[in-house]
């Protein structure tokens, strides 16, 4: 079990930090700048995770274009997080009626089109379309948890011989939305067959293996997603710096670590040269000032005066979560309490523990 597949760890990251809102709020800042065209707004996730972020972004957008249709669609290969996604979704069907929400387990590649690359894997999609009853979120909440069943036979997962991650048994994907909207969202719930009319809005959130190279990660997940953008379509790119007190921590325990090697620069130089065949995508560095964003480990000051053992664990844990640092190399760093003296000399340098982010824009023009 690799540290970063580790569901506990998960999850006590994304509760101990403030992570997804604040990537939530970058790719707010991109909603006044679409321009989309009937039949809906279309939005991709690739990376809904427990549709924390995905659930921010909705409400946004709801509040940019309040009567626009929206296709939301969003890939997940974790059966937990596609369930504990659904039941953020309540709301969201509530205060904005014409919505589809799709969820898929399919690979980067295949996802934003909605159907399996391969042809052997074809035959093997499986799709259920929900239609839900009623008017309320209450309503809607009781249906999307009974989809229990369905997220069960759908996302059932085997281990890549190759590398060890989780890949599909079969392609699903569910495809959600209102009965009493059923009419309206004719023209935009997506049909049998490969989806091409694109996305005016991906959300391309920590990824990737951080350790992977640059051309790696442009291969096998940024160029496919920008080959789905929409004529003036924009994707967010988001991940690790490094440059950050949570490094600090990391390099005490492992001086010669580089969890970070590809910075954005190298990312969209690879990217650039992937997709040097379409003149339509431009990609948007941005100054330092408009690329990095900061996160907190969630703490009161006080407790940076007498830090507790719960709070070195919750900064410990972010720190090799971020970090992506392996099972293996962890219990052999938590043999003694030299991970908690690291951890609490940076706490108590800058006052708690924060982490920097970057991020850059592909757009088609």
């Amino acid at each position: 079990m690799r540290f970063f597949d580790s569901r506990e760890k998960y999850l006590l990251f994304v509760t101990t930090t403030n992570e997804k809102w604040c990537i939530a709020q970058r790719v707010n800042e991109e909603l006044e700048r679409l321009q989309p065209n009937p039949p809906a707004l279309r939005i991709f996730d690739a990376g809904m995770g427990d549709a924390t972020v995905l659930s921010h972004v909705l409400r946004a957008t709801h509040d940019q274009f309040p009567h626009i249709p929206l296709l939301v669609a969003a890939k997940e290969i974790s059966m937990e997080d596609v369930r504990i996604g659904l039941e953020r979704m309540a709301d969201r069907f509530a205060e904005h009626p014409q919505m589809v929400l799709v969820i898929t387990n399919m690979r980067y590649t295949e996802a934003p089109r909605l159907y399996p690359a391969k042809p052997q894997d074809q035959p093997n999609l499986k799709r259920w379309d929900i239609e839900l009853d009623g008017t309320t979120a209450k309503d809607f909440d009781r249906q999307l948890r009974d989809l229990t069943d369905v997220v069960r036979e759908g996302w059932q997962t085997r281990p890549s011989e190759k590398t060890g991650n989780p890949l599909y048994v079969n392609p699903s994907m569910i495809v959600i939305y209102r009965k009493d909207q059923r009419f309206a969202l004719d023209s935009v719930i997506p049909s049998e067959g490969p989806f091409t009319d694109g996305y005016d809005l991906v959300i391309c959130a920590q990824p990737y293996r951080s350790r992977q190279p640059a051309d790696a990660k442009v291969r096998t997940v940024v160029a496919p997603l920008s080959r789905a953008l929409a004529c003036g379509g924009r994707m967010v790119v988001i991940q690790s710096t490094g440059y950050d007190p949570g490094m600090e921590i990391i390099r005490r325990i492992w001086p010669a670590e580089l969890p970070f090697p590809t910075p954005r620069h190298d990312i969209i130089e690879a990217l650039k040269t992937e997709l040097s065949d379409d003149d339509q995508l431009q990609c948007s560095a941005y100054t330092d000032e408009g690329s990095l964003f900061k996160y907190q480990l969630h703490s009161l000051p006080e407790e940076m005066s007498h830090i507790g053992t719960s709070s070195l664990l919750a900064a410990w844990n972010a720190a090799v979560y971020v970090a992506q640092m392996a099972d293996d190399r962890i219990d052999e760093a938590m043999q003694d309490g030299t991970f908690l003296d690291a951890t609490r000399d940076i706490l108590t340098k800058h006052g708690g523990l924060w982490f920097l982010n970057e991020s850059f824009v592909v757009a088609r023009e």
